[in-house]
């Protein structure tokens, strides 16, 4: 009996943890082999509502909850997206919950996108606070948060993790690049393929995030003010 309940008990955390992306309204198709799916801009007045998916269940894994978001925007020919909150009795909209929200699905053309250039996206990791330093000057990042700083073309900006066996990278935009984005991780334990057993530790890496990625990182994640 005390197995029955402890399996029941597993069973039901595990559950409690699945994320599950539904498709829950589709107005229309679009027929494109676009690839990219960004943010939707704020006044984009090209943008053509397709539908909505919504999330439900909590989850550590956001690339998985993001593959799972893409194919489905993919399906109905989405290539930008908005978060669009659930709303309180009275209209006002209810503060965001990683584990159940609706993102709006559009179709935007491409020579329509604005550039977005000029800043620096770093997000945190979904587990723990992140201590990092930009061109000697540090910054705490709260899990599921991120940090967003103006850059200037042709300088360096050196992004440091600050500990043994930390990342260092070293980054120089150019005029009219894209923004940048990096997402700093937590501490790594892997199996060591060197032949001599063992771990290896890799604390807090630096790695470049893909556009799509980032920007929807961007709308479930909470910007915190440098």
């Amino acid at each position: 009996m005390k197995n029955i309940t402890i399996l029941f008990s597993v069973l039901c955390i595990q559950l409690w943890s699945a994320q599950n992306v539904y498709m829950t309204r589709v107005e229309k198709t679009n027929d494109n082999a676009d690839k990219f799916f960004y943010r939707k801009d704020a006044v984009a007045a090209e943008a053509v509502y397709l539908g909505e998916v919504e999330v439900q269940g909590g989850s550590k894994d956001d690339a998985l909850v993001f593959s799972m978001v893409y194919k489905k925007a993919k399906e109905i020919g989405a290539n930008t997206f908005e978060l669009k909150p659930f709303e309180n009795v009275d209209g006002t909209p209810q503060t965001f919950n990683a584990a159940n929200y609706k993102i709006a699905l559009y179709y935007t053309p491409k020579e329509k996108l604005a550039a977005k250039n000029g800043e620096m996206y770093i997000f945190a990791s979904s587990e723990k606070d992140q201590k990092i330093n930009v061109n000697r000057k540090d910054y705490i990042i709260s899990p599921r948060s991120f940090l967003k700083l103006k850059v200037v073309p042709g300088e360096i900006y050196t992004i440091s993790t600050k500990k043994l066996l930390g990342s260092t990278v070293k980054v120089q935009p150019k005029a009219n690049d894209d923004n940048l984005y990096f997402q700093v991780s937590s501490l790594k334990v892997k199996s060591d393929n060197s032949g001599v057993g063992g771990l290896n530790l890799k604390s807090g890496d630096i790695i470049g995030l893909e556009k799509s990625y980032a920007e929807f990182l961007s709308v479930i994640y909470k910007e915190i003010k440098p």
